[in-house]
C-alpha cells in the first residue's frame, strides 16, 4: 500500500471509529471509488466496534445492522467477522422483512389501501381506454387480479414471504411490496421507529447508491428524527449506481452536520485504466481516483467491429489474440482467463449456449430475480443434484455418485432402509437409477429437462421438486395463486423450458456461480479480474435503457433524453456512462473495449475527443 493509500485509509478508519460511538452516535458518508478498499474499511470498522463495544451490545441485545445488496456480499462480511452475532448482516428484503413480519394487521390495513388506490386508478384508465386493445386487456386482468385480492385479505391470518423465493401463494407478499411496506412503517409508525433504534442503534448499508430510495429516504429522516440515538453509515460511490430505484440525489440530500470521508486511492486497477475510468466520469461529477506509488502501467484498448458483424464470436477471439501480444500476455489467448463484461444476461445466455432454457423462464416475472440469482429452486435441483451425478458417472468417481445420493436421493434415507429391511436392496435400488439415469444423459445424446425428469421421478433417485411434480410425465401444473393468467403463463414457460436440451442447465450453472467467461454490469460489481473485456454492442441488447451511441455522440439524444436531463433525472446517457465506469474498472492488469458499430470513423473520432483514448489505441476489425 502507497504511503498516501496508508494515510488515507488510517484517517477513514479514525473517523468511523469515531462516528460508531454509542455514547454519542454520528451519521457518515464514505464516499469510495472502485477499487479504493469499501469493504475492507466497513469491515475493520465493524471489526473494532465488535471489540471495544461488543459486550456493552451484547449485554442489552442490540446490535449493528448491515444491509448489503447481495446474498455473496453478506456471507463474505460475516465470514471476515467470525459470525459474530452483535453484527447482524442481511440483504435489503431479508431487513426489510425482519422490520414487518408479525404485524399482519398493519400489513393487512396498508394492503388494502394501496389495492383500493390501484384499483381506482386501473377503473379510471379503462373508462378512458380503447376497448380491445393489448393494453386494455392487461389494464383488465389486472383489475381482477387486485379485486380478488382485495376481498380475499380478510382471510389471511398471517402473512408470507421470502427473499429468495417466488412468493406466489395468497398469503403472500411481493419483493417490491416489502420494501414500501417497511419504508411506510418506519416513516408512519412511532413504534416502529423505536423498536429499530432501541435494537439496532447503527446501521451501515453497503452500495447505498443502490439502496431503494423509498427506504433510504425513510432511513434519512429517521436519523434526522431520532439523532442523539441513532447513527446512520452509507458507504458507496454514486458513479456505480446501476439499479433504477436508487436515490440519485443521495449526495445532496446528505445533512452538512455528517461526516464525509473519502477514499481516493484506486488499489485495484493499473494506471492506465485509472485514467480512463477517470475521463469516462469527468463530465458527470469531476471526481478522481489516483493510483498507489507502485501501480503498474497496464494497457487498455478499444477495438471497432462493423456491425452487424457476421461472427462476433470471431470477432472476440481476434481481440483476445491482438490483447495476448500487446500485453504480452498468453492468459488473454484462452477464454476461460478473461472476463467478458455484456449489457444483459440473455447475451450471456446466447454467446454460452443457455438461451433457449433461459428466454422462456426470463418472461416470467415471478422468476426473474431468482433466474439472474440462481437461486430458483426446481433450476437448483438439475444443477446441483442431477448433473453432478451424471458428470461423476463418467469420470469414474464413485466417491462423489455415493456422497450425492446419500445426501439427497430418498432410496438411501434412514426410513429406506427401515422399509426395505436388507441395506442391499436399497443400495442395488440406487445403483440401477444411477444407471439408468447416466444412460440417458449419455453425452452422446440430447435429452431434455422433461426426459430426465421423468426417469428421476420413475427411479426415485432424487426427491422431485413441488414446482415439478404437476409436470412429471406431462402433466399439467395447479399452482394456489390470485391471478389465473399468472398461472396459465408460468405452466406454459415452465412447459416449454422442459423441453430444452438438459445440458444447457451446466453453462448456466457456470454462469450464475460466476465462475464462466461471460458476465454482467450488475454481477460483477464489487469484483476483479486480471484481464477484461467490455462488450458494447447496443444493437444486441435490444434495451432503451442504455446507449453506447448517444454516450459516444453517434446517436442523437431524443426529446425524452433532453426533458429528462433538464428537470435533473436519469437519462440512457447518465446509465451508460456508470456502466462502463463500472465495468472498465473491475480489471486489474488489462482492459479491451470492443465496440459493434456502424459508424466506425465517427466512434474513433469522438473516443480520441473526449480524451478516452490516444488513435494509437484504437484499432479496427475487419468484419468475420
Amino acid at each position: 500500500m502507497s504511503q498516501l493509500g496508508i494515510q488515507e485509509h488510517a484517517e477513514v478508519a479514525r473517523v468511523i471509529a469515531d462516528c460508531l460511538d454509542p455514547e454519542n452516535p454520528k451519521s457518515f458518508f464514505l464516499y469510495a471509488g472502485a477499487g479504493s478498499g469499501k469493504t475492507r474499511s466497513l469491515v475493520e470498522a465493524l471489526d473494532h466496534f465488535r471489540k471495544v463495544h461488543g459486550d456493552r451490545f451484547r449485554f442489552r441485545g442490540q446490535v449493528i445492522s448491515v444491509i448489503t445488496y447481495t446474498n455473496n456480499a453478506r456471507d463474505e462480511i460475516k465470514r471476515r467477522l467470525n459470525h459474530d452475532p452483535v453484527i447482524q448482516v442481511s440483504t435489503i428484503h431479508s431487513f426489510m422483512w425482519d422490520l414487518i413480519k408479525g404485524f399482519n394487521t398493519d400489513i393487512r390495513k396498508w394492503l388494502g389501501t394501496a389495492l383500493k388506490e390501484d384499483i381506482r386508478e386501473l377503473q379510471g384508465l379503462i373508462a378512458k381506454g380503447r376497448p380491445g386493445t393489448k393494453t386494455m386487456v392487461e389494464r383488465e386482468r389486472s383489475l381482477k387480479s387486485k379485486t380478488e385480492r382485495l376481498n380475499n385479505l380478510p382471510s389471511i391470518i398471517s402473512f408470507a414471504y421470502s427473499p429468495t423465493g417466488d412468493n406466489r401463494t395468497k398469503d403472500s407478499l411481493n419483493h417490491s411490496e416489502v420494501i414500501k411496506i417497511g419504508s411506510a412503517f418506519l416513516n408512519q409508525k412511532s413504534l416502529m421507529r423505536k423498536l429499530v433504534v432501541s435494537g439496532s442503534p447503527f446501521i451501515l448499508i453497503d452500495e447505498s447508491q443502490d439502496t431503494n430510495r423509498e427506504l433510504m429516504e425513510a432511513l434519512l429522516a429517521l436519523q434526522q428524527d431520532r439523532a442523539a440515538a441513532f447513527g446512520l453509515g452509507l458507504f458507496g460511490d454514486m458513479m456505480q449506481r446501476i439499479y433504477a430505484d436508487g436515490k440519485n440525489d443521495l449526495v445532496q440530500s446528505i445533512p452538512s452536520e455528517w461526516e464525509t470521508p473519502q477514499k481516493t486511492v484506486n488499489f485495484r486497477c493499473p494506471k492506465r485504466v485509472i485514467r480512463l475510468i477517470n475521463q469516462i466520469r469527468k463530465s458527470a461529477d469531476g471526481w478522481e481516483q489516483v493510483a498507489p506509488d507502485k501501480a503498474a502501467e497496464g494497457c487498455a484498448r478499444l477495438f471497432i467491429v462493423p456491425s452487424p458483424a457476421r461472427d462476433k464470436q470471431a470477432a472476440e477471439k481476434a481481440v483476445r489474440e491482438r490483447m495476448a501480444a500487446l500485453t504480452s500476455d498468453a492468459a488473454w489467448g484462452d477464454q476461460g482467463s478473461t472476463k467478458t463484461l455484456i449489457l444483459e444476461h440473455h447475451m450471456a445466455a446466447k454467446r454460452m449456449g443457455f438461451l433457449e432454457m433461459y428466454e422462456p423462464l426470463a418472461k416470467v416475472e415471478q422468476f426473474q430475480t431468482g433466474l439472474r440469482e440462481g437461486t430458483i429452486g426446481f433450476l437448483r435441483f438439475f444443477s446441483e443434484q442431477v448433473l453432478p451425478v451424471v458428470e461423476a458417472y463418467y469420470k469414474g468417481d464413485a466417491f462423489a455418485i455415493g456422497r450425492l445420493a446419500r445426501q439427497y436421493s430418498p432410496l438411501l434415507s434412514v426410513d429406506a432402509f427401515k422399509k426395505a429391511g436388507r441395506q442391499q436392496d436399497q443400495l442395488v435400488a440406487a445403483k440401477i437409477a444411477v444407471e439408468q439415469l447416466a444412460l440417458l444423459c449419455d453425452p452422446g445424446k440430447s435429452p431434455t429437462f422433461q426426459q430426465v425428469l421423468n426417469a428421476v421421478a420413475q427411479s426415485g433417485l432424487f426427491e422431485i421438486p413441488e414446482a415439478l411434480a404437476p409436470f412429471v410425465d406431462g402433466g399439467e401444473a395447479i399452482e394456489d395463486s390470485e391471478d389465473e393468467d399468472d398461472v396459465s403463463q408460468r405452466v406454459l414457460r415452465i412447459r416449454e423450458f422442459l423441453h430444452v436440451p438438459f445440458f444447457q442447465i451446466g453453462d448456466y450453472a457456470r454462469y450464475v456461480a460466476d465462475i464462466a467467461p461471460f458476465g454482467t454490469h450488475q454481477g460483477v460489481k464489487g469484483l476483479e479480474f486480471p484481464r477484461v473485456m467490455v462488450i458494447m454492442d447496443d444493437e444486441e441488447a435490444r434495451g432503451f435503457m442504455f446507449s453506447y451511441g448517444k454516450l459516444f455522440g453517434l446517436k442523437e439524444r431524443t426529446q425524452t433524453d433532453i426533458d429528462k436531463e433538464k428537470s435533473g433525472e436519469d437519462t440512457s446517457i447518465d446509465r451508460t456512462r456508470r456502466l462502463l465506469y463500472v465495468t472498465c474498472s473491475r480489471s486489474e492488469q488489462s482492459l479491451a473495449l470492443v465496440a459493434y458499430t456502424s459508424n466506425g470513423a465517427g466512434l474513433k473520432s469522438m473516443a480520441t475527443k473526449l480524451g478516452w483514448f490516444e488513435a494509437s489505441e484504437i484499432e479496427d476489425l475487419d468484419d468475420h
